[in-house]
């Protein structure tokens, strides 16, 4: 049986940007869905990609059966931070993928949670199934996940109006010139390489705050607390980027300057709070301090102030004195 959404127009804009922002995915991914027939506005069809929305109307998206596919064999384990009903807390190691492609020959988170047998919702198909947001392959940290369309739904919208946060953990050099830094730049994909993404006048919006927690014995690097306020894939490596900086073990965009050899992206998403679907409470998450990030602290950094320089209870108040 196929499933539905509806949803309601709240702002002028193009038809494939709203469903875009509603379920989470690309514009190119939602056109498919448009040209597919799968929406309706108003009751009526449409497969205008680019048709401009009013205020009030109703978009109902009927998403098409999908052959399902077997699991892939799992080698690999991920810790849980809550569950319930409604949602699944997950603390994502670094080097899984979270969602199956083309591309993605190994398995991936998707294929944990089917082993597990954890009921998700199906809003964005079966391949994406209780994905409401994604880390990066490298990176490991906290991620929220779906268990039913309606939470799915809330969360989504919790990514649009805000009410969604994140906070991320970086090892960077070399260090900021600054100890705060904002960078609020667009971002699209790299016209050269198709792996990267850039910052482009015709990109997204995107905006970072970079904070400066820690400076490494030898100033040749820093622990950066990053705060995002859009998803934009690899939006804080493209803001270092712009800003001559990349994290330590990155090979797509700090390979050139890359002189401490990691195993790993040194980026973690540390903390995750979010307005609980059935409960309408804030709740915050965080995920402990991966070991490959804890040794190179260990052995680089005076970390006699770690512990409390990145309680994950006061990190937002790291910002507190800043502007938004």
């Amino acid at each position: 049986m196929n499933q539905t959404q509806t949803s309601i127009v709240t702002s002028v804009q193009r038809l494939d940007t709203f469903i875009a922002n509603l379920l989470n995915e690309t514009r190119n991914q939602s056109a498919q869905l448009i040209k597919q027939g799968a929406i309706t506005v108003d009751g009526k069809s449409v497969t205008k990609v680019g048709l401009k929305l009013k205020l009030e109307q109703v978009i109902m998206i009927t998403f098409p059966e999908q052959q399902i596919t077997p699991a892939l064999k799992v080698n690999f384990d991920v810790e849980i931070l809550f569950e319930d009903d409604d949602v699944l807390v997950i603390n994502k190691p670094s080097g899984v993928t979270v969602h199956p492609a083309p591309s993605v020959k190994e398995a991936t988170l998707v294929d944990w949670l089917k082993k597990k047998n954890i009921r998700l919702s199906t809003i964005s198909g079966e391949e994406r199934h209780g994905i409401v947001h994604r880390l990066d392959k490298g990176t490991s940290g906290v991620m929220v996940i779906a268990k039913n369309n309606e939470s799915h739904e809330a969360l989504s919208l919790q990514l649009q109006d805000k009410t969604m946060g994140r906070y991320y953990l970086a090892i960077s050099t070399p260090p900021l010139k600054n100890t705060f830094m904002e960078v609020d730049l667009p971002i699209a994909r790299n016209a050269n390489n198709r792996l990267k993404m850039a910052v482009a006048n015709h990109g997204k919006s995107a905006k970072t705050h970079f904070k400066q927690l820690l400076l490494s014995e030898d100033e040749k690097s820093d622990l950066l607390l990053c705060k995002l306020f859009t998803g934009r894939t690899h939006q804080i490596r493209v803001h270092l980027e712009s800003m001559s900086r990349h994290i330590l073990g990155d090979h797509i965009y700090g390979v050139s300057q890359l002189k401490t050899k990691v195993e790993r992206i040194l980026l973690h998403a540390s903390v995750l709070y979010f307005v609980h679907p059935t409960t309408k409470e804030i709740v915050t998450f965080h995920a402990p301090l991966p070991t490959e990030m804890q040794n190179y602290l260990e052995k680089y950094f005076n970390v006699e102030t770690l512990d409390e320089t990145i309680n994950p209870n006061t990190l937002e108040h790291h910002f507190a004195d800043i502007s938004v």
